[in-house]
């Protein structure tokens, strides 16, 4: 009862958001012919729920939350977002958490998952995602934002929250599945053209 104002006050700021995407990036948010790992900087996770309801229409979506007494709130306020869960070692992403994150892409759900979170440091691409597309064999979709004017919180992540009405340029890169044999160099890459993608303006 307690979040469901707060989840009612971000799908409204959300919905004001004006989004603005290529060609090239909305045949990226729109493909569903297979599911499909999503990496988002944890500082750019507040566009996550607007961008799937917007282009990502009758797809479950998965987040990995942790399973911690905190992550029992964010449990609750995803949900409220329209959004589902997995819980597991968010900071480790353990053995367990592999193997939800893999079913849940082969039964044909997307998921979203954070490189570089829950704690940072910031921008550091952990191989996790790697890890659980490899697996599934499903291609990963990088996804980020420039924001035209956006406030910035001075937590470890710089997390940007977008004012509402504001202009948000969405980027991403579908990469697939067959580009991601070799772990370590497939992850350094990753984090090359993630952060290419995010330009960081203030």
């Amino acid at each position: 009862m307690l979040l469901k104002p707060v989840g009612w006050l971000l799908r409204l700021w959300g919905a004001t958001l004006r989004f603005e995407v290529s060609p090239e990036t909305l045949k990226c948010l729109t493909k569903t012919d297979e599911a499909i790992a999503f990496v988002v900087w944890h500082n750019r996770l507040f566009l996550s729920p607007e961008v799937f309801r917007r282009y990502r229409k009758g797809r479950a979506f998965y987040g990995l939350v942790s399973a911690s007494k905190d992550g029992a709130w964010l449990d609750v306020l995803y949900s409220l977002l329209g959004m589902r869960t997995v819980r597991g070692s968010s900071s480790k992403l353990g053995r367990e958490a592999v193997t939800a994150l893999v079913a849940v892409l082969r039964d044909g759900n997307d998921i979203g998952i954070t490189p570089d979170g829950p704690r940072g440091p910031l921008y550091d691409f952990k191989a996790g995602c790697l890890i659980v597309a490899r697996r599934a064999r499903a291609p990963i979709l990088l996804l980020s934002g420039e924001f035209g004017s956006a406030w910035r919180l001075k937590s470890w992540d710089r997390f940007y929250l977008p004012k509402p009405f504001s202009r948000v340029r969405l980027h991403c890169e579908l990469i697939n599945h067959e580009e991601l044999a070799d772990r370590n160099d497939s992850a350094e890459k990753l984090r090359t053209r993630l952060l290419a993608i995010s330009p960081d303006k203030n």
